[in-house]
């Protein structure tokens, strides 16, 4: 009898596996759960990506809704999403706030002017990638939605479409502005 379980075994482990792999057919990988999502954004305040000397701080946006986007000019899907949020920016009804993550600073200014514009209100300059740590950030594009309380209440890994702008941030948003 144990003989023929040892041969029964590795038909098990198969199968099991195969379930695994059938699961994540069905997975969205914008869709990773965030531990962050329901709890305060972490505050920082970093030099602004246009001006050096200037600062950007998440204390400017105490009481307001606003949307967070970490992005680079060595990223291939910010370029992607890029279209999507000048789009919001031309609908002036909340502030984007840019991440410029682990960039250097003449690219990220020289790709915002190649690409179209600038939709962002402030875009924070994070050379080292830390305060993108602290967001939890795996890479970019990433983007975040802060509603009145500094809250985070939701993120979306990946570029960000014209369906998630009509269909998942933009409704999001104004339940939140309430």
């Amino acid at each position: 009898m144990v003989r023929s379980f040892h041969y029964l075994l590795p038909l098990v482990v198969f199968f099991v596996f195969v379930g695994f792999l059938y699961k994540g057919l069905f997975l969205k990988p914008s869709e990773v759960p965030s531990p962050l999502i329901g709890k305060l954004a972490p505050v920082f305040e970093l030099p602004t990506l246009h001006d050096a000397n200037a600062t950007f701080s998440t204390e400017q946006m105490k009481g307001k809704v606003w949307l967070f986007n970490v992005w680079a000019s060595w990223c291939p899907s910010c370029r992607v999403e890029h279209p999507a949020f000048i789009e919001l920016a031309k609908r002036n009804f909340v502030t984007i706030v840019g991440l410029s993550y682990k960039d250097e600073r003449k690219d990220g200014q020289r790709w915002l002017r190649a690409h179209g514009g600038d939709p962002y209100t402030h875009i924070a300059f994070d050379y080292e990638g830390r305060v993108a740590i602290d967001w939890g950030v795996y890479g970019a594009p990433e983007t975040f939605i802060i509603d009145k309380n500094g809250i985070i209440q939701y993120k979306h890994i990946g570029p960000v479409t014209y369906q998630d702008l009509e269909k998942i941030i933009i409704p999001k948003i104004k339940e939140l502005q309430g």
